[in-house]
């Protein structure tokens, strides 16, 4: 029999099977299709391998690119090895932004670190250069220098000198004593002078209540005092002394006649206890002319002395109303008119009087016992 021909291959009709035409110039060989296997009793041939595309030659500068890699490769290679170079040589650099710069960034974000870094700079820059220039004796002997030689010239002027002092509401004694306290060396420039040391030192004396110190227009020092009112004089051991309406010491008195129309106190811590004075001589009234004075005793009560050496003897508590009852008793009986000497009001519920010595004391007795609440 005649042998058949070699079985035809498969493929595409439109484009050129392997073995035959032209080699491709670009990309990867495209694989190979297998070959069937026999149809019947035929066999198929293998087809023949494909042959190898041609290199295409490299351009100069991937040449030259190649050449500097393999230098840079044995020269690294050469080098003692660096701990962490081959790590960093082949790791990519990170574009994310590191800790440190994270934070920078959003502290500089911050409004209030913008205006301190803008504004604190400047001036930490300025008090920088002025502290060095300060640094130096000499030039701060010079500024103050200039600065004393401003102020003495502004303070000096015209407009700010005191010339004259004038105090009112004060007595001339007290006006003299005041005057000698505050010593000022007019004329003085106002800034010189300091008025509330000076309002202290007119108030510490005893005659002055209050006491207001200010620069009037025309340069004067104006001194307004509220001198305090004698109301009582309270004699001491060592002298007399005048005393306001509170107890307040006014100054001292060298003889009772220089103030005979003021009411009279004694005793060891009248001076506190002035106002209750006061309201126990005007409930006196009726016999103001008789009363001597009032003389406090063991600083708790008082003790009503009149003349021809009576005594009422007022009680520690609500002595203005046992004397409401002294006087009732005198205008109704006109007991302060008898011979007696003491009339003993420190009990409530009972009167005693003592007698003054004398030949009739019986018929004395006799007659004071008829008094309501009496006991002689």
């Amino acid at each position: 029999m005649r042998p058949l021909g070699p079985p035809p291959t498969l493929g595409h009709p439109g484009r050129a099977q392997p073995g035959f035409g032209p080699p491709r110039r670009s990309g990867p060989a495209r694989p190979q299709m297998p070959a069937l296997g026999p149809v019947g009793p035929r066999t198929a041939a293998p087809p023949p391998p494909a042959p190898a595309p041609a290199p295409e030659p490299a351009p100069l500068t991937a040449v030259l690119a190649a050449a500097a890699r393999a230098a840079a490769q044995a020269a690294q290679s050469a080098a003692p090895p660096v701990a962490g170079s081959v790590a960093a040589a082949g790791a990519r650099r990170d574009p994310a932004p590191s800790r440190w710069a994270y934070r920078m960034n959003r502290l500089w974000l911050t409004p209030a670190f913008r205006a301190a870094v803008r504004l604190g700079g400047p001036v930490a820059l300025v008090l920088l250069v002025l502290g060095l220039w300060l640094g130096d004796a000499d030039r701060r002997a010079a500024l103050h220098g200039i600065y004393v030689d401003v102020r003495e010239g502004f303070q000096n002027r015209p407009e700010f000198m005191v010339d004259f002092l004038a105090i009112e509401g004060a007595s001339p004694v007290l006006a003299v004593s005041i005057r000698r306290a505050l010593d000022l060396e007019l004329p003085m420039s106002s800034f010189d002078i300091d008025l509330a040391a000076a309002r202290i030192e007119v108030e510490a004396f005893d005659a002055v209540a209050r006491a207001e110190v200010r620069i009037a227009p025309g340069g004067i020092l104006q001194v307004d005092v509220t001198e305090r009112e004698p109301a009582v004089v309270w004699r001491l051991p060592d002298g007399l002394w005048l005393l306001d309406a509170e107890g307040h010491r006014v100054a001292r008195l060298s003889a009772r006649e220089a103030r005979a129309d003021l009411p009279l106190i004694a005793g060891e811590g009248a001076e506190r206890a002035v106002p209750e004075a006061l309201m126990l001589l005007a409930a006196a009234r009726p016999i103001g002319p008789r009363i001597r004075g009032l003389v406090r005793v063991g600083e708790r009560r008082w003790n009503l002395v009149l003349d021809r050496d009576q005594t009422i003897l007022l009680p520690a508590r609500d002595p203005l109303r046992a004397l409401d009852h002294a006087l009732a008793l005198h205008r109704a009986q006109g007991l302060l008119e008898r011979d007696i000497v003491a009339v003993d009001l420190r009990l409530p519920a009972r009167i005693t009087v003592r007698l003054a010595p004398g030949p009739d004391g019986a018929a004395r007795i006799v007659a004071l016992n008829n008094l309501p609440g009496s006991r002689t």
